[in-house]
Parts: structure tokens; C-alpha cells; sequence
């Protein structure tokens, strides 16, 4: 059965809450499966699209279409397969405002589909949104500038590649091989 956008939220933000967000969890990912498959289905095949009339259903929809599938399908390319749709969803509720009266931290959820794209030009906007619209999110910032430097140096992201089918090459197996984002981040944390 297909979430309403109430339950979307409702599970995301006060059950998983912000600790949850972030740490892998085998058992949180057959959770959302479970529950948000259907709904995830749904929002891929565009039914879902009159959520988009409200700040909450645009919320809803990002966190849908951007964060679970992320758990759901964790290393597999359908991980992936609605970040476009995500990214044109955010794009949409950053212009009409929808990010700014969403309170902190779940605005973050509108600036992570910039974050996730392979695209410099977005790596810049979705850094450049964290540093006018949460400047206080010190986490969300360093790893804005750590999703935008690997895509600066890549041009995408060497750790998508085996579960795309991608083909890595000599400085992407050398670059993971040296602890890849993880050494990223702590670099960027050394030079702060």
C-alpha cells in the first residue's frame, strides 16, 4: 500500500530521526523496504507527483525518491535510479521556498539530491545552499565540500561504480584503495 505523505514523515524524521539518517542498518533497510517499497514504486513511476503542491509532500517525495533507496537497494544501481527525478523535485521546492519554511535539519533533505548528482555545476549549488540556508550544519558542510571535491577530481563517484557496472580506473582503484570519501572527509577535517 502506498504511504501517505504523513507516514513518510513521520517515520523518517521522528522515528528514524536524524542519528538514524546516516549509519548503515541492515535492519532499517528491510524496514523501509517493508513499509515504502510500494510508495518508492509508486513515486518512480511519477504517480506520486501531486505531492509536489505542498512544502511537506515535496519533503516527502525527496526523502522517497532520495534517501530510500539508498537503504532499500544499498549497492545496487536502483540505489540510484531516482536521483534525477530527486534532483528536478528539489530544483522545484527550492524556487518556490518550500526548502526555507522546512525547519533544520530536515531542509537538508532538499540540498542532498545536489549532493548526490555526478555533476560539478551541482556539487556547487547543493555546497553553496548548505553555506547560505543551514550555515550552522558544520556536518552537512564538510561533506558537501568532500561529495564535491571526489566529483571535481572523478567527474562522478569512483564507490558507485562497482554496483553501476562502471569500470574503474587506475586512480579511482588508488584512490579508493586509500580509504576513498572516508580519507576525503578526514582530510578536509585536517585542513579545517
Amino acid at each position: 500500500m502506498v504511504a501517505t505523505i504523513d507516514e513518510v514523515l513521520r517515520f523518517w524524521i521522528d522515528e528514524v530521526g536524524e542519528k538514524g539518517w546516516y549509519e548503515q542498518s541492515d535492519a532499517l533497510d528491510e524496514e523501509i523496504r517493508q513499509r515504502f517499497k510500494t510508495t518508492w514504486d509508486a513515486a518512480r513511476d511519477r504517480a506520486l507527483c501531486p505531492w509536489i503542491r505542498s512544502s511537506d509532500g515535496t519533503l516527502a517525495l525527496l526523502i522517497v525518491t532520495d534517501q530510500f533507496p539508498r537503504n532499500m537497494f544499498r549497492d545496487s544501481p536502483h540505489a540510484f535510479s531516482t536521483d534525477r527525478f530527486a534532483l528536478t523535485i528539489a530544483q522545484k521546492g527550492i524556487r518556490r521556498g518550500d526548502d526555507l519554511v522546512t525547519p533544520e535539519p530536515q531542509r537538508q533533505f532538499f540540498y542532498l539530491p545536489m549532493m548526490h548528482a555526478e555533476s560539478l555545476s551541482f556539487q556547487e549549488r547543493g555546497l553553496r545552499q548548505f553555506l547560505l540556508k543551514m550555515p550552522e550544519a558544520g556536518s552537512n558542510i564538510l561533506h558537501a565540500r568532500a561529495h564535491r571535491d571526489v566529483i571535481r577530481r572523478f567527474g562522478r563517484f569512483p564507490h558507485r561504480n562497482a554496483a553501476l557496472g562502471r569500470a574503474s580506473t587506475p586512480s579511482e582503484v588508488s584512490f579508493l584503495d586509500e580509504g576513498g570519501y572516508g580519507a576525503t572527509v578526514r582530510d578536509l577535517q585536517q585542513a579545517a
